[in-house]
């Protein structure tokens, strides 16, 4: 057996895709066999510099990708993040500390690029929290029984002197990409998209490792024909007894940068014919797609989980780069066994602005990098993180006070996954 020193992690070569690839699937619990077409697509947006590989001889036996990525703050503005995605170890080489090498030669090229954070989506739970990370943002997702939801059957369109109207995937890849940068300047949370990305939701990039079913895609316009609010779903083919339908709508993508918009796109879904169940996809925990109900019980949460996993790589940057809406100060100590944003910061925060440097003044507040993230963005109390013992007042109240400048009145959301 190979001891952790004779497996070599380093950045991949071109030539060593497609085993990259294999160790990929084989993590994933997908077929190790690897096409041409596969190769040739992942070609195309890895970097190699960034796409780690661990080689057990001439075999890649783990894989880790890292990739540039703009992640919204609280307030609109994106700051520079490092994604990391394809993370897996086979499980024949667990426990070697493969990841842990990986995780570490990435995030020390992140910070010294001057990213400001780290990003993933979390597979499961107790990994990342031992490398900084925090649950940053969560998702839920609703079932709605359109039947006894209460909704007119009657309705033919948006009251408000809007429309929507069906498009095909061509007219998405035109108005989706801008209307999403409207939504990623005001959504906490959200990352940006690249062309790729749409080529691939609209079937314009055919991915044989995916399967696809050609999605309906509904546009909302306001009064001045301006879009708001773009819908993408696919419906099943279900019929009961005596011809009843029963299919399902699930939805792959709903973005909106108006309650208006997402109202009507709501109801829009509800009232095709034949669909008795729809299916949300993954939406903020706080999202208002209930509450548009007659009778919100017919949305049973179906799901709720953590999301969008933060790791924060320069807390001066980051705590500059948000919002606050509550004027304070408040003196922070971050641990950090890394070392990569461990210290004493004050926070002097006000709506016109924030200041952060880092001081010798008494700390209000002691906590470890991934409970600085998850408070970050605005999703977690530190109240609540208080009472966890996870983290630590040294003066009275300044859990309090952390509460008053960080919490957001809204929940961050992330639409992505990555």
């Amino acid at each position: 057996m190979s001891g952790p020193q004779d497996i070599d992690v380093r950045p991949i070569t071109k030539d060593e895709i497609p085993d990259w690839i294999r160790a990929l699937n084989t993590g994933f619990l997908r077929a190790s066999t690897v096409s041409n077409e596969e190769v040739a697509d992942r070609s195309t947006y890895i970097v190699p510099e960034r796409t780690q590989g661990a080689f057990d001889g001439d075999r890649c036996v783990a894989t880790f990708r890292s990739f540039a990525q703009e992640l919204t703050a609280v307030g609109g503005a994106a700051v520079p993040a490092d994604a990391i995605s394809n993370v897996t170890v086979t499980a024949t080489h667990r426990r070697r500390g493969l990841l842990t090498r990986m995780m570490t030669q990435d995030l020390a090229a992140a910070k010294a690029r001057g990213d400001v954070v780290a990003t993933l989506i979390a597979a499961e739970y107790p990994i990342y929290g031992r490398y900084g990370f925090g649950p940053a943002t969560h998702v839920a997702e609703w079932t709605i029984d359109v039947p006894r939801a209460g909704l007119d059957p009657r309705w033919a369109g948006p009251e408000d002197g809007g429309r929507v109207d069906l498009v095909e995937g061509e007219e998405v890849r035109k108005i989706g990409p801008e209307l999403h940068e409207r939504l990623r300047r005001t959504q906490a949370g959200a990352v940006d998209r690249d062309d790729r990305w749409w080529r691939v939701s609209t079937g314009a990039l055919a991915l044989d490792r995916v399967s696809w079913t050609e999605p309906f895609h509904a546009v909302y316009r306001d009064r001045r024909g301006e879009v708001e609010g773009l819908l993408t779903y696919t419906v099943d083919d279900h019929w009961g007894d005596s011809k009843q339908p029963l299919n399902t709508a699930k939805v792959k993508d709903l973005i909106s940068v108006s309650p208006a918009a997402e109202r009507a796109l709501w109801r829009y879904l509800c009232s095709v014919d034949w669909i008795k169940t729809v299916k949300t996809g993954h939406r903020a925990p706080d999202d208002l797609v209930p509450r548009f109900l007659p009778d919100p019980r017919a949305a049973a949460i179906s799901s709720q989980a953590d999301w969008l996993w933060v790791r924060i790589l320069d807390v001066v940057r980051a705590l500059e780069a948000r919002t606050y809406t509550a004027s304070g100060t408040l003196v922070l100590e971050v641990t950090d066994p890394d070392g990569l944003s461990a210290g004493r910061y004050r926070l002097d925060a006000s709506p016109d602005g924030a200041t952060c440097a880092p001081t010798t003044d008494a700390a209000d507040l002691t906590l470890d990098a991934g409970e600085l993230a998850a408070l970050w963005l605005g999703d977690e109390s530190a109240v609540r993180l208080a009472a966890l013992g996870r983290v630590a007042e040294a003066r009275a109240g300044a859990a309090t006070t952390a509460d008053a400048l960080l919490r957001t009145s809204r929940r961050p959301w992330c639409p992505d996954v990555f």
